[in-house]
């Protein structure tokens, strides 16, 4: 009887592992802002502009905490919100790979993007590394250099490809040539 007791509690225990895993992932985007996401569809240009101005309330929000006092509240929420703002940044960078393959004009959302950028980079910079968020702060960094870097790159490769191409100025998308 004991041990049908305890391989049931064992089973139990290893069935509810799952459900503590999922409590834990955090998600980067509210449920509304990811509806936003939906609906710019395929617009490239409107996805950008939206993940720039998610990153640009992410970084505020981070730059707010950096005001208050030190403690593990504090470095708990700055963690969750750099993991957060890296995601996004990741993210971004992945929608742009994929926009700028297809050659879509991200000319207009690259230039505030390319804007926002230092910005992020000097709020993430400024804000003084703990034990409880160094690691996350490092990874945000890195990501934010990565993006930066990117979003340099494609604008400076698609205004060379459009003063080529002056006949796809401004589509959405279109099939490499």
């Amino acid at each position: 009887m004991v041990r049908k007791l305890n391989t049931f509690i064992a089973l139990c225990l290893l069935c509810s592992l799952p459900l503590v895993a999922q409590k834990q992932k955090r998600e980067p985007l509210t449920e509304a802002e990811v509806d936003q996401i939906r609906e710019a569809g395929v617009d490239p240009d409107a996805r950008i502009k939206l993940y720039t101005k998610f990153l640009d309330e992410h970084a505020e929000v981070i730059k707010s905490l950096t005001n208050r006092a030190r403690g593990a509240a504090r470095s708990h929420r700055l963690d969750d919100e750099l993991q957060d703002f890296t995601a996004l940044m990741d993210e971004l960078d992945s929608n742009l790979d994929l926009y700028s393959e297809r050659k879509a004009d991200l000319r207009p959302s690259l230039k505030s993007l390319n804007e926002a950028t230092p910005r992020w980079l000097g709020i993430l910079r400024v804000l003084a590394g703990e034990p409880g968020f160094e690691l996350a702060r490092k990874e945000a960094i890195e990501s934010g250099e990565d993006l930066a870097d990117e979003a340099k790159r494609i604008l400076t490769e698609q205004t060379e490809y459009f003063k080529v191409h002056k006949d796809e100025k401004g589509q959405e998308r279109v099939e490499p040539k």
